[in-house]
C-alpha cells in the first residue's frame, strides 16, 4: 500500500479512451498523403512511436512525414474531443482520490490547457484536478521528467510523495526519472510486457484499481 500526497495522471489511455480517435486520425493522415490501402491494425503504431519520440518515416515515407503528422494531429485532436469517452470507473475513482491527495493531469497533446480543461468539464471531472499541464506548458514534454516535477511544485508537494499513473512507456520512464513512484495502467496501447520492462512499482488493469494500492 502506498501513502501519497500527489497523484499525477496521464490523460489518453489512462482516464480517456482515445482508441477510436487514433483510428480516425490514422485514416485521415494516410488519405492526406495519398494512401488508399489502410490497415487499421497499424493505427496504434503511430501514437506508440510519437509517445517515445521514435521516427515514423519507415511507415509513411520520409517525404510524407510532415504532411502526415499535420493531418494526423489535426484529426486526432478534433476526434478525441467529439468521440473520446471516460474509461470505466474514472469519475467515481477521481472523486475518491481527490479526497485523499492532490491531483494533477499531464498530457503530451500539443493543445492549450484551456482546451484540456474544457474536455474535462464535459466529462464532469475538471473539478478534481488542481493542475493541468500540456506539451505547450513545458520545454521538454514526456518522456522528460520536467512536467511531473513542475506539477509537484504546483501542488506544493515533494515529487517523492507523488505517484505517476500512466499507460505508456514514456509515463513510467519520466515518472521514475522524476523521482516519483510509478503505476502502469493496462487500459492503453502498450502491452503488459512492454510496461513491465520499465519496472513500474505497480501494474494495474484500470484506474479503478488505484484505490486498492493507495492508503486511505
Amino acid at each position: 500500500m502506498l501513502k501519497v500526497k500527489g497523484i499525477l495522471l496521464d490523460l489518453d489511455g489512462t482516464i480517456v479512451d482515445s482508441k477510436e480517435a487514433y483510428v480516425e486520425a490514422f485514416k485521415a493522415a494516410l488519405s492526406a498523403i495519398g494512401r488508399k490501402n489502410i490497415d487499421v491494425e497499424k493505427a496504434t503504431e503511430i501514437p506508440r512511436r510519437l509517445e517515445q519520440n521514435l521516427p515514423i518515416d519507415d511507415l509513411v515515407g520520409k517525404a510524407n512525414v510532415q504532411r502526415f503528422l499535420e493531418a494526423y494531429l489535426k484529426t486526432y485532436y478534433e476526434t478525441t474531443v467529439r468521440k473520446g469517452k471516460l474509461m470505466p470507473q474514472t469519475a467515481e475513482t477521481l472523486s475518491i482520490l481527490s479526497k485523499r491527495a492532490k491531483l494533477a493531469l499531464i498530457t503530451m497533446r500539443h493543445v492549450s490547457k484551456g482546451t484540456i480543461i474544457r474536455e474535462l468539464e464535459k466529462f464532469g471531472i475538471a473539478k478534481y484536478f488542481q493542475s493541468v499541464v500540456t506539451a505547450l506548458n513545458t520545454h521538454h514534454p514526456k518522456p522528460s521528467p520536467e512536467a511531473f516535477k513542475k506539477c509537484a511544485e504546483t501542488l506544493g508537494v515533494k515529487i517523492n510523495e507523488c505517484i505517476v499513473v500512466g499507460d505508456s512507456v514514456a509515463d513510467i520512464r519520466a515518472g521514475r526519472e522524476a523521482g516519483a513512484k510509478t503505476v502502469a495502467v493496462l487500459s492503453g496501447i502498450f502491452s503488459r510486457e512492454e510496461l513491465e520492462r520499465e519496472n513500474p512499482d505497480f501494474v494495474i488493469e484500470n484506474i479503478g484499481q488505484l484505490l486498492k494500492i493507495l492508503e486511505q
